[in-house]
């Protein structure tokens, strides 16, 4: 299999990156620095993260766009204002995860965030649900880079006046270079920040100055450790076509006025909500310094398996392993003592409420910390 580079590949390399292959890109995985570091620049200063390997997938059309895309998104995009943004989700019938994905109501249709690894099946699955007078197109033309950290507002003030009146997951249009670019306050490290949709051809130019004016490269290493501790899925870990919305304690992501709606997914969606689930995603923590990796088996007290570790890393904000994973309903309550096998011993730890670091995002200029 070829692996793609994405634009900035020159760029990461000449700032001394190491790579790793994700989702069949050779992406960056830390700089210099390290992960710890890196990380923790993003908490208290500014990071930039190359995210375009991520599909960036535009759907175009009047009439009943919106009327066909709520039968396959259990989101209300009824209720979307022009360049608001939602998280949701691609889902089956029996209520599994194809792909997690952010969606974003702009003037001619509808903008969406695909996952690297998801995105060319997701583009057959919407296309094959979609009538073919609504026009679909994936863009390679783009660039998708992220911002974060409580610095990133005034850094890309500097660069595009007017960034900062963007409200929390909102987005809009603006010029840089002369050029039409598109941006959104939203990102995936629990910090206030924004992501960028720029052509391939200025994407560089950008960077470089948001680079001169005091942010820092930042790797997927600590992208991960970012997310965990905001306690946010990473697909096809966390979440996946055998986990569902609710099993995953994202049902606040369900538009509630659409539980009796028709979408993909909603007969089960709907019983899990009346019924209850068998399984929930929590968070984990050991009361030792050991880590425990995805995978890692969970046991009640008495020695009983009671569910597995799909995310484990060490927090640098909380200064200790965390972990998520999904346990039997009967142990999902915070405080819950369990025990996980790591090395063939069993480890004491914690059921605990998510996330482990509160988030913190902005509306407007009004902090908000949840």
């Amino acid at each position: 299999m070829n692996v793609k580079k994405t634009t900035l590949f020159n760029l990461h390399k000449k700032h001394g990156a190491k790579f790793v292959n994700f989702a069949g890109y050779e992406m960056p995985i830390q700089y210099k620095d390290g992960i710890i570091a890196e990380h923790n620049t993003t908490r208290n200063k500014s990071g930039i993260f190359d995210v375009s390997h991520m599909g960036q997938l535009f759907i175009k059309g009047k009439d009943d766009l919106t009327e066909s895309l709520q039968k396959i998104f259990p989101t209300d995009l009824k209720k979307l204002s022009i360049n608001q943004s939602k998280y949701s989700f691609l889902m089956k019938e029996n209520g599994g995860i194809y792909d997690d994905l952010i969606i974003t109501k702009i003037e001619d249709g509808y903008m969406i965030i695909l996952n690297a690894a998801c995105k060319e099946n997701d583009l057959s699955i919407i296309k094959s649900k979609l009538d073919s007078k609504f026009e679909l197109i994936l863009r390679d033309d783009l660039s998708l880079v992220a911002i974060q950290g409580p610095e990133s507002k005034d850094i890309l003030e500097k660069i595009i006046p007017g960034v900062k009146k963007i409200k929390f997951m909102n987005g809009n249009k603006f010029s840089f270079n002369l050029a039409d670019i598109y941006i959104t306050r939203s990102g995936y490290t629990g910090e206030d920040g924004f992501e960028i949709s720029i052509n391939n051809n200025l994407v560089n130019k950008l960077v470089e100055k948001m680079i001169d004016y005091g942010s820092n490269l930042i790797g997927l290493g600590a992208r991960d450790t970012l997310r965990l501790e905001a306690g946010l899925c990473l697909y096809g870990h966390d979440i996946n076509e055998e986990t569902s919305p609710i099993e995953a304690n994202l049902k606040w992501a369900i538009s509630k006025n659409r539980i009796n709606d028709e979408f993909t997914g909603a007969k089960e969606i709907k019983r899990q909500f009346d019924e209850g689930v068998k399984k929930l995603r929590v968070g984990i923590k050991p009361d030792s310094k050991v880590i425990a990796r995805e995978s890692t088996k969970i046991f009640d007290e008495k020695n009983n398996q009671i569910g597995k570790i799909t995310s484990g890393t060490f927090g640098p904000s909380v200064n200790g392993p965390i972990a998520m994973g999904y346990v039997s309903n009967l142990f999902s309550k915070s405080n819950t003592r369990v025990f996980l096998e790591v090395r063939g011993k069993k480890i004491p730890a914690s059921i605990c409420d998510l996330p482990f670091y509160k988030k913190n995002y902005v509306k407007g200029e009004i902090n908000v910390r949840s």
